[in-house]
């Protein structure tokens, strides 16, 4: 059987941009590498949950790995505090979170910090807190990010965020989603109590003072959302029978990896920022294909430049990971592995959010019957043999067929 390597560029897909001839990032980046793979392939169009839905990365991901997120899903948190190393038990509560900045009426004017450069020293702080009788477990994430577990009895995650999501509006209080709900209350009390205390602790740190002088965005404040309870999942060995790996920079994608069993494979100098070692990361993914059926790979900084309103750097971004590509044609040529080349959703540039808009993809190697396609981009993969793709679940199940490994349906 043939292994499959499956890349995902997180927020590939794009709108055209005016400053880009009305072209998009990918349209406009130089892309010799992905156009090659795509005339050797198949190309097509992705909606990784279906049309009109504006996905989140957790869910995306989810559905990119055949597990259906109105099944699967239970909130981001878990997935985050995962990825960063916190060894999450059943029934733990988990969030994912950002150092943001707080006025003094406790208005949020950014939510990122200033994307400060690391947030180790405040989740250190935090740490081990126990609020009236909840152990609180925090661990810090690639720049402003921070996650955040509540590990004791009687939590319940149906609870709201303190994040108001958007800047200039106030800090949210945590509430119970459903009146007479008392774990849910009790919940929402311990996180309020730990938002207080982190922001006294957070206000007064030696960095923030630091930070102060030099006139930049305070981190004083914990924002927490996407509260999600640890549940059981079913491995991906279990439901595929697949021997799988990850190679990632971002925390929250090493999550959700690590909870469908695939084991984190790192490589130096990944990082999820613009910088990442593309070209390890693939190299990485050609090795452990002599060990692993299937290998994620994850490249992150498409998303973050786009949600920053970066196209310019978006399209330089993917003219430089092209590069990093370039050794897989070969293994495409002789058909010794199956490769998938997508992203998660779309996120527009102009707009700085993720949108709707469907993504490109292209299949390529063993048993791939090739189309007229040419080039990859989204407009040129709309005439691709593929068609359109509703709902990511259903990349698995092609990717399997194409190994030959697909359970008979009928005699």
């Amino acid at each position: 059987m043939k292994p499959i390597i499956l890349v995902i560029f997180d927020g590939l897909g794009d709108r055209p941009i005016k400053e880009l001839g009305y072209m998009t990032p990918l349209e406009a980046a130089v892309t010799p590498d992905l156009d090659k793979l795509a005339e050797l392939g198949i190309t097509g169009m992705l909606h990784t949950i279906e049309r009109g839905v504006r996905p989140g990365s957790d869910v995306a991901h989810l559905a990119l790995f055949g597990y259906n997120p109105k099944f699967y899903y239970a909130g981001r948190g878990p997935y985050e505090a995962s990825g960063y190393g916190i060894d999450l038990m059943e029934g733990d509560i988990a969030f994912r979170g950002n150092l943001g900045t707080v006025d003094d009426n406790f208005i949020v004017v950014d939510r990122r910090a200033g994307r400060i450069e690391s947030s180790d020293a405040f989740a250190e702080k935090i740490n081990g807190l126990e609020i009236d009788g909840i152990k609180v477990i925090a661990k810090a994430g690639l720049n402003h990010r921070i996650a955040v577990v509540l590990r004791g009895q009687g939590l319940s995650e149906k609870i709201t965020d303190v994040d108001p999501h958007v800047v200039n509006k106030p800090l949210k209080k945590c509430l119970a989603k459903f009146d007479g709900d008392d774990k849910a209350k009790f919940t929402a009390k311990v996180v309020n109590k730990l938002i207080d205390k982190a922001h006294m602790i957070f206000k007064s740190h030696p960095i923030n003072k630091e930070r102060a002088k030099k006139n930049l965005p305070l981190a004083n404040c914990l924002l927490l959302r996407g509260a999600g309870r640890m549940a059981k999942y079913e491995s991906f060995q279990e439901k595929y029978n697949l021997r799988s790996a990850c190679i990632a920079g971002a925390g929250l994608y090493k999550g959700i990896a690590k909870i469908v069993g695939m084991e984190i494979i790192d490589v130096e100098g990944a990082n999820g920022k613009a910088n990442t070692n593309v070209v390890g990361k693939i190299n990485k993914a050609i090795e452990m294909v002599k060990v692993y059926d299937f290998v994620f790979v994850h490249i992150k900084a498409t998303d973050s430049l786009a949600e920053d309103g970066k196209a310019l750097e978006k399209r330089d971004f993917i003219t430089r990971a092209d590069k990093a590509l370039f050794p897989l044609i070969p293994l495409v040529e002789k058909r010794e592995i199956i490769l998938a080349v997508t992203g998660d959703h779309s996120t527009a540039s102009d707009l700085k959010i993720h949108t709707a808009d469907e993504l490109p993809i292209l299949i390529a190697g063993f048993g791939v019957r090739t189309d007229r396609v040419k080039s990859f981009g989204e407009r040129s993969c709309q005439s691709g043999g593929i068609g359109h793709m509703e709902g990511a679940e259903d990349l698995m199940d092609m990717l399997i067929n194409l190994r030959g490994d697909t359970k008979l349906y009928g005699n």
